[in-house]
Parts: C-alpha cells; sequence; structure tokens
C-alpha cells in the first residue's frame, strides 16, 4: 500500500516510515498541514496518517478540507492528547480512526490494515443507496429523506452507509464499532447508542415510517417495515 504520513515530528515520521518500509508499504512523508493537504489530492494514497498538531492547518481541518473535497481515503488520526473531546473532533470531521501517542507500531499496521478492509468491504454498483424514501448518494456524501436534504456529521454518515448497506440485518453494537470506529474503539463506551439516537432524530422523528429499530439484547437494525 501507499501510506501518506503527515506529521511534523522527525523520531515519529523516521520511525513510522522505517516500520513501513519493513512491512513493504510505500511510504510518502509531509512535515505540515498544507503539504500533505496538496498530496493527499495529487497523490494515489491507500490510507493516511495524520496528525492532530500541524503546523500550516491543523489535522482535523486538514481531514475536514479533504472530506469537503470528497476525498475518501481512510483517515488514521495521531494525537498526544489523549482527550475525547479531540477524538470526536476527528472522528467527526471524516477520520476513520485514531490512536493516542505514544504507540505500538503492530497497533498502528492493524489499525491501517482495519480501515483498508473497510474501504474496500462492501463494493456499491450503484451510487446511490435507497430504502423506503431515503437516499444516500456514496459520491457525493449526501443524504435526503422524500427529497429533503438531511445534513450529517461524518461519523453520522458513515454509520448510516453501513445500515443502509446491511439492510434488514441485526448489527451488534461490537460490529458496528468495528466498522464506523475502528477496530479497537473501547468495547464499554455507549457511542453507538448516542450516535443512533442522532440518526434518529435527523432521519425518523419528523416521518411516520420509522427506519431504524432496536432488537433488544442483539444490536439494531434498519428496515422499512412498510414493505416487509
Amino acid at each position: 500500500m501507499k501510506i501518506l504520513v503527515i506529521e511534523d515530528e522527525p523520531a515519529v515520521v523516521s520511525f513510522i516510515r522505517r516500520g513501513m518500509m519493513e512491512a513493504g508499504h510505500d511510504v510518502l512523508v509531509a512535515m505540515d498541514g498544507d503539504t500533505g493537504f496538496q498530496m493527499a489530492q495529487a497523490e494515489a494514497i491507500d490510507v493516511i496518517v495524520l496528525d492532530v498538531m500541524l503546523p500550516a492547518m491543523n489535522g482535523v481541518d486538514l481531514c475536514r478540507k479533504l472530506r469537503e473535497k470528497k476525498v475518501d481515503t481512510p483517515v488514521i488520526m495521531l494525537t498526544a492528547l489523549g482527550m475525547t473531546e479531540n477524538i470526536v473532533a476527528g472522528l467527526n470531521n471524516g477520520a476513520d480512526d485514531y490512536l493516542v501517542k505514544p504507540f505500538k507500531f503492530a497497533e498502528l499496521l492493524a489499525r491501517i490494515a482495519a480501515v483498508s478492509r473497510r474501504n474496500k468491504a462492501v463494493p456499491v454498483a450503484n451510487h446511490v443507496l435507497k430504502i423506503a424514501d431515503i437516499a444516500l448518494d456514496t459520491r457525493s456524501k449526501t443524504v435526503s429523506r422524500q427529497d429533503i436534504k438531511i445534513d450529517l456529521t461524518a461519523t453520522e454518515y458513515k454509520l448510516l452507509e453501513f445500515l443502509m448497506q446491511q439492510e434488514g440485518r441485526v448489527l451488534s453494537r461490537a460490529e458496528l464499532l468495528e466498522h464506523v470506529w475502528g477496530v479497537n474503539f473501547d468495547m464499554n463506551t455507549n457511542v453507538v447508542d448516542v450516535y443512533i439516537n442522532y440518526l434518529r432524530k435527523k432521519i425518523d422523528k419528523n416521518y411516520p415510517d420509522k427506519l431504524i429499530h432496536t432488537v433488544v439484547g442483539m444490536g439494531y437494525v434498519l428496515r422499512d417495515d412498510k414493505n416487509a
């Protein structure tokens, strides 16, 4: 794989580059946010490893701008902060996973493999997913119900997309955590329930036909009961 590392600490860059090359990956490096932003658009990149604290443009803003440009390359955020609000900010602005410094290189490799699998897991022949009166466009990253646009955060969008791709299948919290938040996300968190609630408020609350259903003791499922 071709990995773009956007990181301004020379020691961290050297550590990641050496390990990636030993693992057989090609590595590109940008030492500031502006350069990384340009390289992420100009190169065919498989995974971006992105530090939060960068000169010129911070990692959260960089990730958000990439998603606004419709660059869907998987992004793993690196943060020395370890604070929930920084992690949430990264995920809500389009990051696929995160690691808190210091980290073991084997864990970074596992995260890269996981986000790469998720990115390729469900090929969509038609770029528009439709269930009942809701439509999700995987190219423009937009969602509408009854032709009314619904604004979602990046994480809300990823959760809805996975639910729609798995229409009618009950998904456990663990499975949703793995596919939406990352393979090693804290399994004791209630983040799935929180984001399901966010989604319900946006796509179900004002409509008589509810699409997101709770299966007690098992998880959640998106289905159109009206046409079941």
